[in-house]
């Protein structure tokens, strides 16, 4: 994973923005290591007024979904940096959605990709990702994950301007060997739940093999979600690990995260925690820290079980996770 110069910013917020470093994706495009969550089950009346907030801190990745239901919300909030001065330009900021499983369909790709630019009111995305390996019909019903059709349709957005970069989310590492194995164009990211209780090292090792960065969600374990982990948030380790640095659990974990060469989109409302989840780059954790989590217990916290059906074409979350469970 290359590091890369940051994002371009406008004056407000500019120093800030400097201190979240870049990877370079695949395709050329700098991404910042650290963006912004926007899914949530509890998502604040005010959001846009939120994520201006993240941004005018130096926020410049925002990640969202169309099953989120939060696309909107991200554009207005980008129309307004845009506004105020926050940032000179839309180019200034890194924006990521994703397909739902209802879109992943060959021919409903593209129609997709510009539904969700037009909720954002944008011209095209910085990343687009197949949100799961997973299709449904309009009823819901799972159906048949058509990998190869899918994306070629995804590289048609590439190629079309629509998506400057295109990846995957949820794929393990036997998905991702298979994807490689035919892809025209390869995914740049894969997005999947990582943190320290739950490492992702063989999706990992296939993803640094190919040059394709790995993004984690939940890095902090989506800690009081449904169904989230207490792993990471609850964990002695990272409790004392922090009390001897001075910083918070969440900032370990993140850190943790950043020195695995791993991205990470974090999601908080909470002003503080924003600006608490940025200050990570200027120091490191020992080699005693390190070898301390890597004590931590390992499990799954997103298993996905509504998309095992003995109907469906994942009849076990062995198959829907490939063993990697």
């Amino acid at each position: 994973m290359a590091a890369a110069e940051g994002h371009d910013t406008g004056a407000a917020g500019a120093t800030a923005a400097a201190s979240v470093p870049c990877v370079t994706l695949n395709t050329g495009h700098s991404m910042p290591v650290l963006g912004l969550g926007t899914g949530s089950s509890h998502t604040p009346e005010d959001l846009p007024a939120t994520i201006l907030h993240a941004v005018r801190l130096g926020y410049r990745h925002l990640d969202t979904a169309s099953f989120y239901g939060t696309e909107r919300a991200v554009g207005a909030a980008v129309a307004d940096a845009v506004r105020s001065g926050a940032v000179a330009s839309r180019g200034d900021l890194f924006v990521t959605s994703k397909l739902w499983i209802t879109d992943a369909h060959a021919d409903r790709v593209l129609p997709a990709l510009r539904e969700s630019l037009d909720r954002l009111g944008m011209d095209y995305l910085d990343l687009f990702l197949v949100h799961w390996p997973v299709a449904a019909d309009e009823s819901k019903k799972l159906m048949a994950f058509d990998m190869e059709g899918i994306w070629c349709a995804m590289e048609e957005c590439h190629r079309l301007g629509l998506a400057r970069s295109i990846g995957v989310s949820n794929f393990s590492a036997a998905k991702m060997a298979r994807l490689l194995a035919f892809a025209a164009v390869p995914p740049a990211v894969n997005q999947v739940e990582a943190n320290v209780g739950w490492r992702q090292e063989k999706v990992r090792e296939v993803c640094a093999k190919n040059g394709v960065v790995v993004t984690a969600y939940s890095p902090l374990g989506a800690h009081g979600s449904h169904w989230g982990s207490n792993a990471v948030m609850e964990s002695a380790v990272l409790r004392d690990v922090a009390a001897r640095r001075g910083k918070t659990v969440a900032q370990v974990a993140l850190r943790w995260l950043h020195e695995q060469g791993v991205c990470f989109v974090a999601r908080s409302f909470n002003k503080e925690r924003l600006k608490q989840n940025m200050e990570i780059f200027d120091w490191e954790l020992s080699e005693e820290d390190k070898e301390m989590i890597m004590q931590i217990p390992q499990r799954r916290a997103c298993h996905a079980d509504f998309f095992v059906s003995p109907d469906g074409p994942y009849k076990s979350l062995e198959e829907l996770w490939d063993g990697e469970i």
